[in-house]
């Protein structure tokens, strides 16, 4: 299996989906123990929930699970939020604090090196070309990053989460018109709760592809998993009719950013 799926379009805007592949290679799922071999940190059926929002989006997807490596995270292995609590490139654990690898079977530096090479830097030439292209199409590319999480995980964060958690690392990834329409439609969302640059200031790849100056804008969506499962444990089935509820808002954000994006050229 290739380690990114990439579905090209016109539109200024793209799609980043880090997080909903679950392709674990054989070797490295033998050495995932039983609580690994669940997958259960996956941001389960975003790729469905944002399927056919907007007109010719370019989409990049990763197909591989998280616990392979994580594309969202920094290369280097340094923390996106130094002194709290939260995963690292090659996981040791789940979102839980629960160890997810054969006691012995964690991985080595050599994985991670050999992972970075065969997973991580394909999804990342991916998208950093298809920013590229978009860029030279229209003057202006945004990068929309689309996430989700479980509502609750006290490991990581105190209380339930709210339902739209936008990132932009405090206005720095972004125009502010961008973050301005994406934080507008989410508070006037009827019966959704929002919060921007709350516990998610967006992950590595917001922050690294986030360079307003040069006219290529990111912005991290993290939605609440209540927002779209029927339950946020395993078998995380997809619940049509609160999916069919949340679309409206995420198609408006994609569409505003997709008028706005002409607007930002020369930033």
């Amino acid at each position: 299996m290739t380690p990114v799926e990439v579905h090209q379009g016109s539109s200024p805007v793209i799609l980043g989906l880090p997080h909903t592949g679950t392709y674990v290679p054989e070797a490295i799922k033998a050495r995932l123990n039983e609580q690994g071999q669940l997958l259960t940190d996956t941001d389960w059926h975003v790729h469905r929930l944002y399927d056919g929002l907007i007109d010719s989006v370019t989409t990049v997807r990763a197909t591989f699970h998280r616990y392979v490596i994580d594309a969202n995270r920094d290369p280097s292995g340094d923390s996106l939020y130094p002194g709290q609590n939260t995963t690292g490139l090659v996981p040791l654990t789940d979102f839980d604090n629960r160890p997810i690898w054969r006691e012995g079977d964690e991985p080595t530096a050599e994985d991670t090196a050999q992972r970075l090479e065969a997973f991580h830097a394909p999804y990342h030439a991916a998208l950093e070309a298809e920013i590229a292209r978009v860029r030279a199409l229209h003057g202006v590319a945004i990068l929309y990053d689309c996430h989700s999480i479980r509502s609750n995980c006290p490991f990581l964060f105190e209380g339930p989460l709210p339902d739209f958690n936008i990132g932009t690392n405090h206005g720095k990834t972004c125009a502010p018109e961008i973050e301005k329409v994406t934080a507008g439609i989410c508070a006037a969302a009827d019966g959704y709760s929002s919060v921007l640059n709350g516990r998610f200031l967006g992950g590595w790849t917001t922050r690294h592809y986030g360079r307003p100056e040069r006219g290529e804008h990111a912005i991290q969506m993290e939605l609440a998993q209540a927002t779209h499962l029927k339950s946020e444990a395993v078998p995380f089935d997809y619940d049509e009719d609160k999916a069919a509820r949340l679309r409206p808002h995420l198609k408006a954000i994609l569409a505003r950013l997709a008028e706005v994006a002409p607007t930002l050229k020369g930033e």
